[in-house]
């Protein structure tokens, strides 16, 4: 495999950005997709960054990324890493490129001191279940994702508009 991991540079954003929408069509999430170019850019590279990505190179084109950012665990005391998004071109699964990116992210977890690494995956994946498994990753089966957001967030944010119980 002749590909590159290397962290994400400005110019990359148009490259991650499509990669990201084709993650969208792949999970059926498109409906869901709102992000843009700008958005993204100020995410990775702005006056405060949220978040951070790596990218694949094959063939001097992109054809992977991971974007991560770091939590905190309560429990543990430490920051941990948290992968928000993995995503290899079909082409190019198979290759190794998903195994080694994940490989580099954990390396940046120890590097930082992180209490774990962690990421999500939707329940009908079982590929890549299977995948996450085989390096060593456990499925939480007891953890749910809760998510607020839309019309419900800004009804959670409004003072007085829910009642506490």
């Amino acid at each position: 495999m002749a590909a590159t991991i290397r962290p994400a540079t400005p110019a990359d954003i148009g490259a991650i950005f499509a990669l990201i929408y084709e993650l969208a069509e792949f999970e059926k999430l498109t409906h869901l997709f709102v992000a843009t170019e700008e958005g993204l850019h100020d995410a990775l590279f702005g006056e405060k960054p949220s978040s951070e990505a790596l990218v694949a190179e094959a063939d001097g084109r992109v054809v992977g990324f991971a974007l991560f950012f770091h939590n905190f665990s309560t429990f543990l005391g430490r920051r941990g890493l948290y992968l928000e998004d993995l995503y290899v071109q079909p082409s190019q699964r198979g290759t190794g490129l998903g195994t080694a990116i994940l490989q580099r992210l954990a390396a940046l977890a120890v590097e930082r001191q992180c209490g774990r690494f962690e990421w999500s995956v939707l329940d009908w994946n079982q590929p890549a279940i299977d995948f996450y498994e085989k390096m060593g990753a456990s499925v939480m089966p007891d953890w749910r994702i809760v998510r607020v957001t839309g019309d419900a967030l800004e009804k959670l944010a409004a003072p007085g508009r829910i009642k506490a119980g």
